[in-house]
């Protein structure tokens, strides 16, 4: 039931590994997403999946047949880059009927297959516009018709929306995933962009370093990181360094540098007392007020108006800049700069991690 397989997957150019030893599933007609920031290797892994880069070592299996042999024109995947690659001298059904020409197929099967797809991308006849005359929206829809046309297994998108402007970025967002649906395909999408990620993935793998450090749903991803690293890329997180005083039943207690103790859930099993910690909680987890396990004090610095994801920025007695969110979406407590406050949030929302390796 997995379109996509890769095991043990490693690329080496000269000394440097690239990708080390990645291996994953992806279920069949899934929106399966690569995150990580750049340089990470996620784009030399998509291109051993495409075949445009050879792997040191490792298999790549599509529907269970393994197709390190096959050239890329032969593997039975698509690929939408991040600039497009339309074809600016043909039209719009020009470039959608590009492929099944190189195909081979007759010219009346081509002309009913071009009006079937672009109609299944809401773009129904345009088959004569010029490419110039389309909006970035419309020339995303366009470059994942030409693909689709082609009824591949898997369609491979490499940072498609990064060329886009904000507000079509978030509305591709969704278009993309309902197009996801509609063709029941198999999407592999990679971005460093954690928002696009979390919202049209069934299942994220967050990279780093050439490795996989957590593979699951944005949920999971998002409330129960497995690693310092993911903790802290996966969304917005306040950070502090600190020493372990004590562990005692999956709860950590950490001395915070500059002042300060908080308790938190313990992130991994490598966690020992005297040991250095980052200890991790989201703006949204924290509220001005005392009540909660964890009260620290501090003095308002700054309010940061931004509708659903506005934050009071507050520096705790011991220096540190922390990012309250609670209070704000809630709209139940007014605070002013220079208020003295204090800010908590329960231990079952920190988490504690060994510093990254």
């Amino acid at each position: 039931m997995h379109d996509l397989q890769c095991e043990s997957l490693v690329k080496r150019f000269g000394a440097y590994t690239a990708v080390n030893s990645v291996s994953f599933n992806v279920p069949r007609g899934s929106f399966f997403s690569i995150l990580g920031p750049s340089g990470c290797g996620k784009t030399t892994l998509m291109r051993m999946i495409a075949g445009f880069e050879a792997p040191s070592s490792g298999d790549i299996r599509i529907k269970g047949k393994s197709v390190l042999s096959t050239p890329p024109n032969k593997r039975p995947v698509k690929m939408v880059f991040q600039h497009l690659a339309l074809f600016p001298m043909m039209n719009v059904g020009e470039n959608i009927a590009y492929g099944l020409r190189c195909r081979g197929e007759n010219k009346a099967d081509i002309g009913g297959k071009v009006a079937r797809v672009l109609d299944r991308v809401g773009l129904p006849g345009t088959e004569h516009k010029q490419v110039s005359q389309l909006s970035g929206g419309q020339k995303q829809r366009i470059a994942i018709a030409r693909c689709m046309v082609l009824e591949p297994d898997v369609l491979l998108l490499d940072e498609p929306l990064g060329a886009l402007d904000l507000k079509l970025r978030e509305r591709m967002k969704i278009e993309l995933k309902q197009l996801q649906h509609q063709f029941e395909t198999t999407f592999l999408y990679i971005t460093h962009d954690q928002s696009e990620a979390l919202l049209m993935s069934d299942n994220v793998a967050v990279m780093n370093a050439g490795q996989f450090e957590q593979i699951g749903s944005p949920q999971e991803l998002y409330n129960n990181p497995k690693t310092g690293f993911v903790a802290g890329f996966v969304g917005d997180s306040n950070r502090w360094s600190g020493r372990v005083v004590s562990l005692s039943e999956g709860k950590v207690r950490v001395a915070i540098d500059g002042g300060g103790e908080v308790t938190a859930l313990a992130g991994d099993n490598r966690i020992a007392a005297g040991g250095s910690v980052e200890v991790f909680v989201r703006p949204e987890a924290i509220s001005i007020g005392g009540g909660r396990d964890e009260v620290l004090g501090g003095t308002v610095e700054s309010l940061l108006f931004n509708g659903a994801s506005s934050r009071i920025l507050v520096r705790m007695d011991n220096g540190h800049l922390v990012e309250v969110g609670q209070a704000v979406m809630d709209g139940s407590v007014t605070v002013s700069p220079g208020e003295k406050v204090q800010i908590c949030w329960s231990q079952l929302h920190g988490r504690a991690f060994t510093t990254a390796r």
